[in-house]
């Protein structure tokens, strides 16, 4: 993967585990992708499957209790490969990185702004440690920045705290904040979960200019198969720590090929189909991370659990770009097409 220039982020078998009370939770279980430059990943799935993790792990913000205990993390600064898992959590190199190459937006403005300094003064922190700029050099960047995202009135609102704010704006506040140092890389954990539906188009648009203004690859964390359908180039769908299908958009939703895949699409009503259309939840319930079951993690939860369930399938390439983790892949994607055949017809 290294010869390809275009990807920004290769990441290979990670595990990453919590170890709490003498007990492992094994959060993320052997992940594997790319990130493309220019190109916006999304990472889909349930609450507690991994996705906030893996992004966690790739910026090293983890918490005390956890460690990355294999796998690989290969950044490409210019034409430099940077293996991240090796560096020291909070050492220069890291530091350097964070915020500059590799940059986040957190899924609670609220909680990632500091309430008792302005927003320019945390903007302009970014700036201060990664930019050679001037204080009012700094001061004209953050009023940019903010206009830039659409906040009326930058020439004020750079000197007002976090509260005088309105959350779609302190969500914007957070990618100018991101955006500062113009990073190869954006990660954004569930940017617009309490944001209304206009707000989150326009912080959608606006990450998806800065994407072709700038050739930032994405990585977008969701639980929205509609967002997912509007932005993403490449899918990958997790389930207790494992990538149980990826591929790209088109591969993944209309051609889902694994049970989960299916049942996320299912429970995910359409718009205009009225109030008729069938929407089914998923049967059951994630389970305990630290009572697992074996093999297959979906299996108790799947209509085509079979014996062969209680092995972990390999991973299937089914073509280039797609794969899946299933034993009954096959037949599963036939019934699947047969059915959904018939509707169309």
């Amino acid at each position: 993967m290294e010869s390809k220039d275009n990807i920004a982020l290769s990441v290979r078998d990670l595990k990453t585990f919590f170890y709490t009370n003498n007990r492992c939770n094994k959060a993320v279980n052997g992940v594997s992708f790319d990130v493309e430059k220019g190109k916006t990943l999304c990472i889909v799935g349930e609450s507690g499957c991994g996705k906030s993790v893996t992004a966690a792990t790739i910026m090293q913000l983890l918490p005390t209790l956890s460690r990355i205990e294999e796998g690989e993390i290969k950044f490409r600064k210019n034409d430099e490969i940077i293996n991240i898992e090796k560096l020291e959590k909070n050492g220069k190199e890291m530091r350097e990185i964070r915020g500059s190459d590799i940059a986040m937006i957190f899924q609670d403005p609220m909680t990632a702004l500091n309430p008792v300094y302005t927003v320019g003064f945390q903007i302009s922190e970014n700036l201060k440690y990664h930019t050679n700029l001037n204080r009012k050099q700094i001061r004209e960047k953050c009023i940019s920045l903010l206009s830039d995202m659409g906040i009326p009135l930058p020439e004020k609102r750079v000197d007002e705290y976090p509260h005088s704010y309105s959350g779609g704006m302190r969500q914007r506040a957070m990618i100018a904040m991101a955006m500062a140092c113009n990073p190869k890389i954006l990660i954004a954990d569930e940017p617009t979960t309490a944001l209304d539906v206009t707000i989150q188009a326009q912080i959608f648009e606006l990450m998806d200019k800065l994407k072709k203004e700038n050739d930032t690859a994405i990585i977008l964390i969701t639980h929205d198969m509609g967002v997912v359908a509007e932005l993403a180039d490449n899918v990958a769908v997790m389930y207790m720590g494992n990538i149980v299908e990826a591929g790209t958009a088109d591969d993944v939703l209309r051609r889902p090929t694994h049970p989960y895949t299916k049942a996320l699409l299912e429970s995910v009503p359409v718009l205009g189909r009225g109030k008729n259309q069938d929407i089914n939840p998923i049967k059951g319930s994630t389970p305990d991370p630290y009572n697992r079951p074996i093999g297959c993690q979906f299996a108790p939860r799947c209509n085509w659990q079979t014996e062969s369930c209680d092995i972990m399938p390999e991973i299937s390439q089914i073509n280039e770009t797609h794969q899946v983790r299933c034993h009954k892949y096959e037949q599963f994607f036939e019934k699947y097409n047969e059915k959904r055949n018939s509707k169309i017809t």
